[in-house]
């Protein structure tokens, strides 16, 4: 039997469905409308047609492979980091933890700008080869450095709740695995990992879909003529064209469907939802 919510329930629980319906359900209505509509306002469904016309099916694919490439990456870096961490004195992690968050103290667009300098051609890492001898490599606008630029960006991302669930391993179970005959590989990979893999699939998820929309680090660390899924949809929305905002919204639209599923996909690999912290 369902109990009904008191009064006070209600009232409490108010400011956070009138935040949901004005700032998520809105807008979201907003997009779909403009998605299924024209220039006039009228039911029409040429805005997806023209996905598979002018391109936009392969900047879609070329932002998947990109965001699946950048997850990978920074789930291969993450998992020894977390683990690490997590093996340390508690004073350690804390200290580490706090480095790990900090480049996200900066705003995103710094971080971003910071990178590029860094790694032009006459950038501090450059300088820092020429002075030892090794001619300068071209690091800046190419697809490479949209890759390192996403894993920069979102590598803590993925290191947060991966160490947040490996922390939390019972100690007596790993002590358990040891005593009976596992050797310190057999304990991370038939322990550690199953149990670490709530941790994993929201990492891979938080890392995942701001990878797949982004568009300022294509835009700053890319070639001239490189472009991604996020710098199409942003195109749209600054035209002054009359149904730009209509295709804007249509690949938007697609765009957060392909995420929900993805999501969806990854979830299916957690058996507890909680466990991990999972971004739904």
């Amino acid at each position: 039997m369902v109990k009904k919510r008191s009064i006070a329930q209600r009232l409490l629980a108010a400011p956070h469905i009138l935040w949901s319906v004005l700032f998520i359900v809105a807008p979201l209505a907003i997009v779909v409308f403009y998605a299924f509509t024209d220039a006039a306002f009228h039911f029409s469904i040429n805005n997806f047609t023209r996905l598979f016309d002018d391109g936009t099916f392969e900047v879609f694919t070329l932002s998947l492979a990109f965001a699946f490439c950048a997850t990978c990456i920074c789930l291969v870096i993450a998992y020894p980091l977390a683990y690490f961490i997590s093996r340390a004195n508690k004073k350690t992690q804390n200290t580490l933890v706090m480095l790990s968050m900090l480049p996200m103290w900066m705003n995103f667009l710094l971080r971003t700008y910071a990178l590029s300098f860094l790694m032009e051609d006459t950038g501090v890492l450059n300088t820092i080869l020429s002075a030892i001898g090794i001619d300068g490599v071209s690091l800046i606008n190419t697809p490479g450095a949209v890759i390192f630029g996403m894993v920069y960006n979102f590598l803590p991302y993925m290191i947060l709740p991966i160490h947040s669930v490996i922390s939390k391993i019972d100690k007596n179970v790993i002590e358990a695995a040891e005593d009976l005959g596992c050797n310190r590989f057999q304990v991370i990979l038939k322990v550690i990992m199953p149990l670490s893999l709530p941790g994993i699939v929201s990492g891979i998820t938080m890392v995942f879909v701001p990878s797949v929309s982004t568009f300022y680090i294509s835009q700053q660390l890319g070639p001239t003529d490189f472009v991604l899924i996020g710098d199409v949809i942003e195109t749209y929305f600054k035209s002054a064209a009359a149904s730009s905002y209509h295709l804007g919204s249509a690949i938007s639209l697609v765009l957060m469907i392909l995420i929900f599923i993805c999501m969806a996909v990854m979830n299916r690999f957690s058996d507890d939802d909680s466990a991990g912290g999972i971004m739904v």
